[in-house]
């Protein structure tokens, strides 16, 4: 076989390859992500020392306390990338077939919106990995976005519509995790055979529970928009704090969910399932 030959079937290969680890890695860092969300929250619930709600990048940031923070945080912050990476991947190469259609297009959107809604979290990880510090929070920053939307003609009925959307969002999640679409997915990985239910029971906790908490943030750009005031967007920290004047139970039950939904991303990046041609 000439050199050129080899070359042009060696570098489809180290593609595909490459976008594989980077979305395996991805599923590792979100999972880590939600781990550290559940565990500060349930901690709060509980009463124990150390304990607080907090919202994606506060539970990154804890991190930075451990030994070798740093590097922890540096691969955390490659690792979103690679998640980042892998939903633009969906999205512009049709990985999953949901063809041009309206409908389609839509999904194909989601998955692009779902990695550049982790894009300012990779940054903040990065941030905190090579300098030691960074600015901004995720409540201060959404609040800032929301503010300017507000100022729009007609902002009112857009942060409403972006409540409403998120709300679907989080009610899609719930639906996921039962209608059986998901244990699909799940059988369909190299899970073996004898562990396939529990990590669709785990999953099913863990798309419960952030469907729970994406429904909440939602409502909360609901009333933004109702009330005109950017005070009212709330992220996972505020939503944690509605919960928990429910009860600590209600919080607890919910962290544990976060939890679950953090194991079962490490599942998928043990036992991925990417459709790359």
């Amino acid at each position: 076989m000439s050199l050129s030959n080899s070359i042009s079937a060696a570098v489809p290969h180290s593609a595909s390859s490459g976008i594989r680890a980077l979305a395996r890695f991805g599923f590792a860092a979100k999972g880590i992500v939600y781990l550290l969300l559940g565990l500060l929250a349930l901690l709060a619930a509980t009463g124990q020392q150390g304990g607080q709600t907090a919202d994606k990048k506060q539970a990154v940031q804890t991190l930075q306390g451990l030994p070798g923070g740093s590097v922890l945080l540096g691969l955390v912050a490659v690792g979103l990338l690679g998640y980042i990476i892998w939903r633009f991947t969906q999205a512009f190469r049709d990985t999953e077939n949901k063809g041009s259609s309206a409908k389609g297009l839509g999904r194909r959107l989601g998955y692009a919106g779902s990695g550049l809604l982790y894009a300012s979290l990779a940054w903040y990880a990065a941030q905190l990995a090579f300098r030691g510090s960074a600015s901004g929070s995720s409540g201060s920053a959404q609040q800032s976005l929301v503010a300017k939307a507000l100022s729009w003609p007609a902002g009112e009925w857009i942060v409403i519509m972006v409540g409403l959307i998120t709300i679907g969002s989080g009610l899609y999640q719930i639906y996921r995790a039962y209608s059986g679409s998901f244990q699909k997915h799940v059988n369909s990985a190299d899970i073996p055979a004898g562990q396939q239910n529990m990590v669709y029971r785990t999953g099913q906790l863990g798309y419960t529970a952030r469907g729970i908490v994406m429904a909440i943030i939602g409502y909360f750009f609901v009333q933004a928009g109702r009330q005109h005031s950017a005070a009212a967007a709330g992220t996972t920290d505020e939503a944690f704090d509605l919960l928990a004047a429910m009860g600590p139970v209600v919080l607890g039950i919910v962290a544990l969910g976060l939890m679950a939904y953090g194991l079962y991303m490490l599942v998928q990046a043990k036992y991925p399932v990417l459709n790359l041609k």
